[in-house]
């Protein structure tokens, strides 16, 4: 009877004993690897230092990898993508309509002045119109000469008349002259100031026929001014439509385009749960096809509207003229949002889901599972606002087979170094 009791105990006490030599086992395969690793490729980035064998009689722990928290630059930015446009594009148009395009002064590339003439209007039909209106002008001065010379004509018979009539009066009352000649010389007196009047009025109307012309010959001299189609603003021809020889008109394709002062930007769309994070004025790196170091930029305006199909909003990023940049290509921002030095643990020592973010910390080599907050993810580290204190020791890899309350042996991982 006590025998089997006995072996009753032993069966009983086999499972636990299986099940730490086990463990022994598995956390030797998983030391095992990272150390042939290191040995076999010298230079690589070393692999966590190896725990000491365990004396004789002790149960073997986990080895497992540990780390530091430690303070490290962080960098919270917003990274988005989109297509480099001009800042401001000029459209030049003929100011003068039917004329065909006499020459060129400008072609695409070309930084052209405010008030440069980019292309010239053939004149010759202006020229011809101006010779019209000047001969017409010479006419209407010669009509006014002539209208001048009738009001003095005018003038000197209704002095007579008016002469002749008083005298009449004068003697009609002797009984010299009778009535009806005085009544006939007072009407002659009225007619001649009635033609003085109308001459007068001709010297008026031959005035406004000369400022007519004059007009019509100041309206002809600035559309020959304008035959010299100039550029309005500073900046960069970008596209040229005009072709010598063919009829400019205002209301098609603009003869040129430019841009404004040279001046470029990169217009990024950003989510819509990001742009309100993103401020004028923020610094941003813009990186383009064929360069080898990123551009610099600074965020110049931020859209105040998101568009309710794509849920992205347009932030416009200006970039340097001399950047190597041109309108038209795509290019990537990284918009710094932040830069500061903080506490900070690498993203594969946190866990979190959506009840928060834990991190596993070893004291006297037992893992303790702590609630911690987090803040800045930047180049696979994450910042750590709360719960960790600097130079806390933490289990590198939140999927390691541990649990809170577990012994391990804390493996220490090797600093990186480089080729």
């Amino acid at each position: 009877m006590q025998e089997q009791v006995g072996k009753l105990m032993i069966a009983q006490k086999m499972p636990a004993a299986i099940l730490t030599t086990a463990a022994g086992l598995f956390a030797a395969v998983l030391a095992f690897p990272a150390s042939a690793q290191q040995a076999a490729a010298p230079g690589a980035t070393p692999s966590p230092v190896s725990a000491p064998a365990p004396a004789a009689g002790q149960v073997a722990l986990p080895a497992i990898v540990v780390t530091e928290a430690v303070d490290r630059p962080l960098t919270d930015s917003v990274v988005a993508s989109g297509t480099i446009r001009a800042v401001q594009e000029v459209y030049v148009q003929p100011l003068v309509d039917g004329l065909s395009i006499k020459s060129l002064g400008a072609d695409v590339g070309d930084r052209v002045k405010a008030g440069d003439v980019v292309a010239t209007l053939n004149e010759d039909t202006l020229l011809l119109q101006k010779s019209q209106q000047q001969a017409n002008k010479a006419k209407a001065e010669a009509a006014l000469a002539q209208y001048q010379a009738q009001v003095i004509e005018a003038e000197a018979n209704l002095d007579d008349a008016v002469r002749q009539r008083n005298r009449a009066q004068t003697l009609s009352r002797n009984g010299t002259v009778s009535a009806s000649q005085v009544e006939q010389l007072t009407a002659t007196a009225s007619a001649a100031e009635a033609r003085l009047n109308a001459a007068r009025q001709a010297v008026n109307v031959g005035r406004a026929d000369i400022k007519v012309v004059d007009a019509q010959i100041d309206d002809i001299d600035l559309r020959l001014e304008r035959t010299a189609i100039k550029a309005p603003v500073d900046g960069v021809v970008s596209v040229r439509n005009a072709k010598i020889g063919a009829i400019a008109a205002g209301s098609g394709s603009p003869l040129f385009t430019l841009i404004r002062d040279g001046d470029i930007e990169l217009v990024a769309d950003v989510a819509e749960g990001d742009i309100r994070r993103i401020k004028q004025g923020l610094s941003a790196r813009v990186m383009i096809n064929g360069a080898d170091q990123p551009l610099s930029g600074t965020v110049r305006l931020v859209s105040p509207i998101v568009d309710p199909v794509t849920r992205l909003g347009a932030v416009h990023i200006a970039l340097d003229e001399n950047s190597g940049a041109t309108a038209g290509m795509y290019g990537s921002a990284n918009i710094i949002i932040t830069e500061t030095t903080a506490l900070s643990l690498p993203q594969s020592a946190v866990t979190t889901d959506r009840h928060g973010s834990i991190a596993r910390r070893v004291e006297n080599n037992v893992v303790k599972q702590v609630k911690i907050e987090t803040g800045i993810q930047h180049d696979g580290y994450v910042q750590i606002l709360s719960g960790l204190s600097a130079g806390d020791v933490v289990v590198a890899k939140a999927g390691a087979f541990v649990r809170d309350g577990d012994r391990i042996t804390p493996v220490r991982a090797a600093p990186v170094v480089s080729n």
